[in-house]
C-alpha cells in the first residue's frame, strides 16, 4: 500500500504542470509532441526540404466539418530560423491560426494534424505581417514525402510553402489552397505575458517559454543547418 501510494503522488507531481497549462500552452506543448512523431515516421518529410525551410508550422488535431470538401479550422505554432538571413537555430515560436478553405478529401468530424514548411523569406515575411491566403497571398503545394521527393525536389522547391497532414496514422501531402494562416494574437500575448509583434518573436527578442522548448529542440537537431542559404555553408 505504501508503494502504491507512493506511485500515486509521483505521478501526480508528474503531471501537475501540464494540468496547470492553460490552453494555448498545452496547444503549445502538443505542437512539438507532434512534429517529434511526425519526424520519427519513417516515410516522413524529406531531410533535404527540412532543411531548406526557413519556419515550420505545427497545427495539431485541427478540426473540419464536412465530407469530401469542407472548412478546416485549427490553432499551432510556427518557429522559424534566427539570423538576419535565417540562417541561425530555430526561435522562439509564434501561435499560428489556419483557418478555412477546402483540405480535399475527408471525413466529417475528423481531427487532423497539419505541418507546414515555410520555404523561403517571402513566405515567411508575409507570415509574419498579416493574413496569407494560401494559393493566392502565397504559393502552396502538397509536399512530397519520403524517396517520392528525391526526382523532383526542385519542382516543389518553387512553392513558398509545402504542406503535410496526419490523419488515423496515415501522413501525405496534402493541398490547402483556399486556408488562411494569420498569427494568432492573442495566443502569444496568454503564452509570452504580453503584447508582442511575432516578427519581434522569431527574431529572438522573446525566450523560448517552457511549453515550446520540445518543438524548438526537436527542430535544432533535425535540421541545425538551414542549406537554402549560401551564408549557412560558409
Amino acid at each position: 500500500m505504501r508503494k502504491f501510494l507512493t506511485l500515486v503522488v509521483t505521478a501526480a507531481l508528474i503531471a501537475l504542470p501540464v494540468l496547470s497549462e492553460n490552453k494555448e500552452e498545452s496547444r503549445l506543448r502538443e505542437s512539438g509532441e507532434v512534429l517529434k512523431e511526425i519526424l520519427n515516421i519513417p516515410e516522413d518529410i524529406p531531410q533535404d526540404l527540412l532543411n531548406k525551410a526557413e519556419c515550420v508550422i505545427v497545427v495539431p488535431s485541427t478540426k473540419k466539418a464536412a465530407f469530401i470538401v469542407g472548412a478546416s479550422y485549427g490553432r499551432g505554432a510556427m518557429s522559424c530560423r534566427t539570423g538576419e538571413h535565417w540562417t541561425g537555430p530555430w526561435g522562439a515560436p509564434t501561435m499560428m491560426a489556419l483557418e478555412g478553405g477546402s483540405v480535399g478529401l475527408q471525413i466529417g468530424g475528423q481531427a487532423t494534424d497539419f505541418v507546414i514548411l515555410v520555404m523561403n523569406t517571402r513566405g515567411a515575411n508575409s507570415l509574419l505581417s498579416s493574413k496569407v491566403k494560401l494559393g493566392a497571398d502565397a504559393s502552396a503545394a502538397a509536399g512530397p514525402k519520403g524517396r517520392d521527393a528525391e526526382a523532383d525536389t526542385d519542382a516543389y522547391m518553387r512553392a513558398e510553402m509545402l504542406t503535410y497532414s496526419r490523419a488515423q496514422g496515415l501522413f501525405a501531402g496534402i493541398s490547402l489552397e483556399g486556408s488562411t494562416l494569420r498569427p494568432d494574437g492573442d495566443a502569444n500575448e496568454t503564452i509570452y505575458g504580453r503584447k508582442v509583434d511575432p516578427k519581434d518573436i522569431v527574431r529572438g527578442s522573446a525566450s523560448v517559454p517552457p511549453a515550446g522548448r520540445l518543438m524548438v529542440e526537436v527542430l535544432n537537431k533535425r535540421s541545425p543547418k538551414n542549406m537554402s542559404d549560401p551564408k549557412s555553408l560558409e
